[in-house]
């Protein structure tokens, strides 16, 4: 086995804007480096160090090749082990051909979901996958969506290649938890892979699990990076924290779009609203969840005749946005969510806000049906 660098050499990695030096090796980001001090909640930082996406690509006519990885997970002080690590998937030509789980390495202990971490450190682990069919072939490894993966080393027993220039287009999706898709059964069974599968193109997904929040410095990384096609899923976040008033967040929705539209003016962009939660479909939050595991809205939703923000208030409000810019705007589109997830499938979100496995790549064939027919906003 022969030693290949991972930066700088024939290995490209992509879906990830900044790739941060480590000790170990390096670590794939989602959003740019400039963009970390513009950000005070270190969970963040945390989200986009998961990789949702994020994928090696080159070309080999190895048989067997090895990947070094140091993974980040947590665990809760009472829960008996560490969370899973995802799974690695290699795919030949297109081809899923195989999967991995992620190696165990780093674990942070915490008492609750955000209280302070303390590391328990862990050493790299490596991945192997042999039994490649012969001769030149495409290959891409990509990481687990849900867990901060360094990469440490790679190594096969042919030669390696720069990948032949990609002619797809490029679809750059920005969403919450519900397109990181941290509960997927692996990183090619998040609904925005499974559409672009579909649909033929190339995916990078901006999602970040809990921060969808119109933060302006993600309206400037997707104005400035290349986009053949945007999409943008907005408001379960938004509600679920209570960060927004009607008042406050129609304009807010305005200057995020507003920021893209400077740097790709023509592009088609799809703004989708929440697909069905039960809990916040007519309450505003913010939310907690209950003693069945499931969220639950604090809010009253009396207060939303007075402002506050149910999801119902933000499909409208997302709807009447697009009709009033399509004047002006007419490669602006709007989906409702509920068409990727609807109010008789709530039994696939077990904790009553994220959609299982199955479902996350039901959505993916719904949305690349909408978007990618003949008719639809990505055709």
């Amino acid at each position: 086995m022969r030693a290949f660098p991972l930066v700088g050499g024939a290995v490209e990695i992509r879906g990830a804007l900044d790739l941060e030096r480590t000790r170990a090796g390096v670590m794939p980001r989602r959003l740019p480096a400039w963009t970390k001090e513009q950000y005070q909640d270190p969970s963040v930082y945390g989200v986009t160090l998961m990789p949702s996406g994020v994928r090696l690509v080159f070309r080999t006519d190895a048989r067997a090749l090895e990947f070094e990885v140091l993974t980040s997970t947590g665990q809760l002080d009472g829960d008996p082990r560490p969370r899973p690590t995802g799974m690695l998937e290699l795919l030949v030509d297109g081809t899923h051909v195989a999967r991995r789980q992620a190696p165990l390495g780093n674990v942070m202990r915490m008492a609750g979901p955000r209280a302070a971490q303390q590391l328990v450190p862990g050493e790299p682990g490596t991945v192997r996958f042999a039994g490649l069919p012969a001769g030149m072939k495409n290959v891409e490894l990509w990481l687990p969506q849900q867990t901060p993966t360094e990469l440490v080393a790679f190594r096969a027993d042919g030669e390696v290649l720069a990948p032949l220039p990609d002619g797809r287009r490029r679809w750059v999706h920005h969403g919450s938890s519900i397109s990181h898709c941290l509960e997927a059964d692996g990183p090619t069974g998040t609904w925005p892979v499974v559409a672009a599968a579909l649909g033929g193109v190339e995916v990078i997904n901006l999602s970040q699990a809990g921060n969808d929040m119109l933060d302006p410095y993600v309206a400037r990384t997707i104005r400035d990076m290349p986009a053949d096609l945007i999409s943008l899923k907005v408001g379960i976040n938004i509600v679920a924290l209570g960060t927004f008033r009607l008042r406050t967040f129609g304009p807010a929705v305005h200057g995020f779009l507003d920021t893209i539209r400077d740097g790709h003016p023509e592009v088609p962009l799809l703004l989708v609203s929440p697909v069905s939660c039960p809990a916040l479909d007519t309450a505003p939050g913010p939310t907690t969840m209950g003693p069945d595991g499931k969220i639950t809205a604090l809010g009253d939703p009396a207060d939303v005749a007075r402002g506050a923000l149910s999801l119902e208030v933000v499909r409208d409000e997302l709807a009447r946005i697009v009709a009033a810019r399509r004047a002006r705007d007419p490669h602006l589109h709007y989906l409702d969510g509920r068409e990727l997830l609807g109010p008789d499938e709530v039994g696939d979100l077990p904790d009553g806000l994220h959609p299982t496995a199955a479902a996350y790549r039901r959505m993916g064939k719904r949305f690349a049906a909408y978007a990618f027919a003949d008719d639809g906003p990505f055709r």
